[in-house]
Formats: C-alpha cells, sequence, structure tokens
C-alpha cells in the first residue's frame, strides 16, 4: 500500500463535506495538474491518503481511502487526458497538523508537502506519513 495526500480548499470541498459522503465515497475531480494527475494514477483501492485543507486552515485534517482507481474525469473537455479516482473518509486527526507545523519537523524536510506547496495529489513516504500521524495523534 502506498500513501497520498490529496488537497481541497474547506469552502469547496472540505472534510465534513468528505464525512457526509458516507461509505460510497466521492469522485476527487477537478485535477488540472500533470503532476497531480500521475499521482492519481498511480492511486490503488486500499491505499490511504491524508485529506489536506489547503487556503484556509492549511491542515491535515483527516485520511481517506482510495475506493475505486483512477477513471477519466467526467467534467474533462474532449480529448483532455484528466482522471480521478473516488474517496472515502476513514477518520479525522484528532489534532490537525498545519503546514507550519510540518515545516518545523526535521523528519518532514523533503516531504512534498513542504517542498511543493502547490502540488494538490502527491505522494507521502512511510517515514513521513508515521511522523504526521504521530503529530497529529492518528493510529494508523
Amino acid at each position: 500500500m502506498r500513501h497520498w495526500l490529496v488537497k481541497s480548499e474547506p469552502d469547496s470541498w472540505s472534510w465534513n463535506d468528505q464525512v457526509r459522503a458516507g461509505s460510497t465515497g466521492t469522485p476527487w475531480t477537478g485535477v488540472r495538474n500533470h503532476a497531480a494527475k500521475l499521482n492519481l494514477m498511480a492511486m490503488k483501492k486500499g491505499d490511504l491518503a491524508f485529506f489536506y485543507h489547503s487556503n484556509q486552515g492549511k491542515a491535515v485534517v483527516g485520511v481517506v481511502e482510495v475506493i475505486r482507481e483512477h477513471y477519466p474525469d467526467p467534467d474533462a473537455a474532449p480529448g483532455e487526458p484528466w482522471v480521478l479516482v473516488d474517496l472515502r473518509a476513514v477518520a479525522p486527526f484528532p489534532k490537525p497538523v498545519t503546514l507550519d507545523a510540518a515545516k518545523k519537523e526535521p523528519a518532514l524536510a523533503e516531504m512534498a508537502l513542504v517542498k511543493f506547496t502547490r502540488l494538490s495529489v502527491q505522494p507521502v513516504r512511510p517515514e513521513e506519513w508515521d511522523v504526521v500521524c504521530r503529530m497529529g495523534g492518528y493510529r494508523s
């Protein structure tokens, strides 16, 4: 299993919205960056991802699971190569892990969240996953 981080602006789609989607989950639409698209294409059913509130809050607030692997994004213009995956909420973080806290943690200095703050879908290395989970009081 691999780990990921997905970002959403909470005024567009928040952690609470994701939770309300229930066990059927929701399509992760709107990704329009080729690096993020490649990350979506690498996701496998059962992989876990941090759910990150961008812009407002700037924090990891929960964990989601990939429940359907990539397929064409129906919102894409004809001929465009965009894809999406389906995600379902697993659990909230007891304590959100802010971007500022991640930047101050030496073990996360190479994390994509710290180095490439604008990438909306990014891989998370196992050791980074463990550190962020510890910081947030989440047991995976």
